[in-house]
């Protein structure tokens, strides 16, 4: 692998990659994963594995279980050859895999992804692989059912073998050969079935000698009366094996068939597995995708180093390439500076490889041509280079090759020779790298750097925050202001001598005392606003969540009160459409009474009072439907003054007006008037009107009327009158109008019949004096013609 990418730990995540895969292959093509050196080959990789990831969220993962390379035997077959049960069981998990995979896909709801391309390439042939699975059941077993001629093979011998077991049961257990027999047991020598014989008796069981015991004291005869027998055996076993070889060889001309497509459909398998792992891998380390550039920009949030504990691990921004090109991080040791350059490198050749990464959200990551990494120690003593020569062998290299499409690592820049020349030396390699164009993050010591960071455009300090209180660092990468070595603190607390210490700040030149002073100031003010900052978050955060509390009591008071509009409107639409079929249920009594009694004076007497019945329930069927809301609910009313004789005012539980006409008395009792009428009232149940605009009732709630109860009315447009005699027909017509009158019905059909003639003429009598009717005529061709009459209502 290329030194640089190792360096950055880079193969440990291939080995993490390739633990995800399924196969051989795919975990051979994970290995040699290399990232790309272009945008638009990074782009497609990374699109790959988001949709990937997408259809694992959405479908959970497919199984690449049973998928081998079969190439090399499907290519034998194709050639003619012919394969072993256990190849073809091999070929026949392969081509099951490929079908497995295929009916995932086309479960997916034909989602459009950029890897569709991959699954599309897949063909099933499932007749094959069913076929080999039907026909062998195992490397070492082929079914009877593999071919007719196989079954009957085995079926015959089967039979020949029990016989002659039969045979030779009768010898082992018969009195005749007790003293003869070693063992009263069947056994087979040589494919042939025989029984163990004492060696001083073996002339007493005539027979074939077939074998031998170790001891010599045992020889295994197959009797004279089971040779025919075995030598049928021996024939069937031959023709068992000739039909498993046809069959094999069938079974092998059908894999060499579909070798093309099947060979061309396992590569796509592979690929699949390949991405499905890279979506797994993301998951594990709960990456997201970036965005890509070109530009040489790094601005990616919450960054963690995928190779370190997740629980340990923090979470750090960088930036690099958009304000700034070189990026110089200084710090104490063991604070975090090689592990953040690590954490550029290795994210960008992650992206790069179209694996996603474990950052936050919208993070952008540049596509660099190459990157190069000077980490670690490569001292040689077989090549005589000491730490500092070892690095400048690297620094050398990378000067050489790099360029405005490059990204270069250094750390620990100019260390181990003499600290001037080798900061110097340091200032001078960033120059040069920084003049060719590259993206450079360096990690340091040396307070020069710090400064030149300082002084020169496209340079930025960062450091690793330390906290000096606990001698710990906090692994925080902070852009914009220079590290420092807590060199003298770090002593303090560890109990090196006061003394000491105080020495060595005193042989500390001024001018780095002052740069460190202003370091410390920076540090110090960044913390502060850093506090401030979060306070601010804070309070935002309190304030957003008291305006969603806001917001929700809001909705549920709106809610509440709709409800309860809903409620009420409800059960009045209920209490009118009862009082509307009651009053129905009454009319149809009056009719049913109609019919019953003779007397027309009566029954126009029994009208008149069920109409003046539904009169004098009209007004509380009105109140009903538009009750007053009773102004007594306003508790907290107070009169706007005191009130005098003739003031215009409410009654507040009646909901009536009238005038004051007499004072309060003692007992707080206003007298007033309403119309004639006289009454006493408390003082707190009046509403003035004066000066104010004057309330209804106090405000009333409209209710929709609707006549929701026409069904319950038996809604009818034709009435049949046929088999009724001319006085019963007249009543039940005159009811059907009364009932069309009250339904709004314009127009509707009388049903007469056309027999003699004399219900039609007592009906058009009828409906000539009917002052409701506006005409009326007989129907014509396709209406019932003479059979019925057509009523039009006024």
């Amino acid at each position: 692998m290329n030194k640089h990418f190792a360096a950055l730990d880079f193969d440990k995540i291939l080995e993490r990659l390739a633990a995800q895969t399924s196969c051989p292959d795919a975990y051979d093509m994970a290995m040699e994963l290399v990232p790309s050196k272009d945008l638009e080959s990074a782009k497609i990789l990374l699109s790959e594995t988001v949709d990937a990831y997408v259809l694992l969220a959405k479908f959970g993962g497919p199984s690449f279980g049973g998928l081998k390379n079969v190439n090399g035997l499907m290519h034998i077959a194709s050639s003619g050859g012919i394969l072993s049960m256990k190849d073809l069981l091999d070929c026949a998990s392969t081509l099951r895999a490929i079908r497995a995979l295929r009916d995932w896909y086309n479960q997916c709801e034909s989602m459009e992804t950029c890897i569709n391309k991959y699954f599309n390439a897949l063909i099933p042939h499932m007749s094959v692989e069913e076929r080999i699975f039907f026909c062998i059941l195992s490397e070492e077993e082929m079914a009877d059912e593999a071919s007719p001629e196989l079954s009957d093979i085995r079926k015959a011998l089967r039979r020949q073998e029990n016989k002659i077991r039969e045979q030779l049961d009768h010898i082992v257990h018969s009195q005749h050969y007790q003293t003869a027999l070693q063992d009263a047991i069947v056994t087979m020598r040589n494919g042939r079935y025989v029984v163990p014989v004492k060696r001083e008796h073996k002339g007493e069981v005539a027979g074939v000698v077939q074998d031998t015991s170790d001891s010599g004291a045992t020889v295994f005869i197959e009797p004279m009366s089971v040779v025919e027998a075995n030598n049928e055996i021996r024939v069937l076993q031959s023709k068992e094996r000739d039909e498993m070889e046809r069959i094999l060889a069938e079974l092998s001309a059908m894999v060499g068939d579909v070798y093309e497509e099947t060979k061309k459909s396992y590569e796509a398998a592979i690929v699949l597995n390949f991405i499905f792992a890279k979506a797994q891998l993301a998951y594990a380390m709960k990456a997201s995708e970036p965005i890509l550039n070109d530009e040489g920009v790094i601005d990616i949030k919450g960054a963690r180093h995928p190779l370190i504990d997740p629980k340990t691990v923090v979470a750090t921004d960088i930036r690099l390439g958009e304000d700034f090109d070189t990026l110089v991080i200084t710090g104490p040791n063991t604070g975090g500076k090689t592990v953040s350059i690590k954490t550029i490198g290795l994210l960008s050749l992650m992206a790069a490889s179209g694996l996603m990464i474990p950052v936050a959200d919208n993070s952008r990551m540049a596509i660099f041509k190459d990157v190069f990494a000077d980490i670690g120690d490569d001292q040689s003593i077989e090549q005589s280079l000491s730490t500092f020569s070892a690095h400048m062998t690297n620094i050398v290299d990378i000067i050489k090759r790099a360029d405005s499409h490059s990204l270069c690592l250094i750390d620990e820049l100019g260390a181990g020779t003499d600290p001037v020349e080798g900061a110097a030396l340091a200032i001078s390699v960033l120059e040069r790298l920084a003049s060719q164009g590259a993206k450079v993050a360096a990690t340091t010591h040396y307070a020069e750097l710090k400064a030149y960071a300082l002084q020169t455009p496209r340079v930025e300090n960062g450091c690793c925050e330390f906290n000096v209180d606990t001698l710990s660092p906090t692994y925080r990468l902070l852009i914009g202001a220079p590290g420092r070595s807590n060199a003298f603190a770090i002593s303090e607390r560890l109990g090196m001598p006061g003394a000491v210490v105080d020495r060595a700040r005193e042989l500390v030149s001024a001018e780095n005392s002052q740069f460190e002073d202003v370091i410390e100031q920076l540090e110090s003010s960044r913390i502060a606003m850093e506090s401030e900052h979060e306070k601010a978050l804070e309070l935002s955060a309190q304030a957003q969540a008291e305006k969603a509390r806001a917001e929700e009591l809001r909705d549920s008071v709106e809610k509440l009160k709709n409800d309860e509009i809903e409620k009420a409107r409800s059960e009045a639409m209920k209490i009118v459409e009862q009082a509307r079929r009651e009053a129905a249920a009454f009319l149809d009594d009056i009719d049913r009474l109609k019919k019953e009694r003779k007397n027309s004076s009566d029954l126009s007497q029994l009208s008149a009072d069920a109409k003046s019945v539904i009169k004098r329930h009209q007004g509380t069927l009105d109140d009903i439907t538009n009750p007053i809301v009773a102004l007594a609910q306003e508790e907290d009313y107070v009169l706007p003054r005191d009130l005098v004789v003739g003031d215009t005012v409410v009654i507040a539980d009646l909901g009536t007006t009238a005038t004051v006409s007499a004072l309060p008395d003692k007992k707080g009792m206003v007298e007033v008037t309403s119309g004639i009428m006289k009454s006493r009232t408390p003082l707190s149940n009046l509403r003035l009107l004066e000066g104010q605009k004057k309330k209804e009732t106090g405000g009333t709630r409209s209710v929709k009327r609707t006549m929701t109860s026409k069904s319950d009315l038996a809604v009818k447009t034709s009435i049949d009158l046929r088999g009724m005699a001319s006085d019963e027909a007249i009543l039940e017509l005159d009811r059907f109008i009364d009932m069309q009158l009250r339904l709004g019905i314009e127009e509707f059909t009388v049903i007469h019949g056309k027999g003699t003639g004399v219900l039609r003429k007592e009906v058009g009598k009828y409906l000539s004096k009917n002052p409701h009717v506006k005409e009326h005529r007989l129907g014509t061709f396709g209406e019932g013609e003479d059979g019925v009459t057509i009523v039009k209502m006024k």
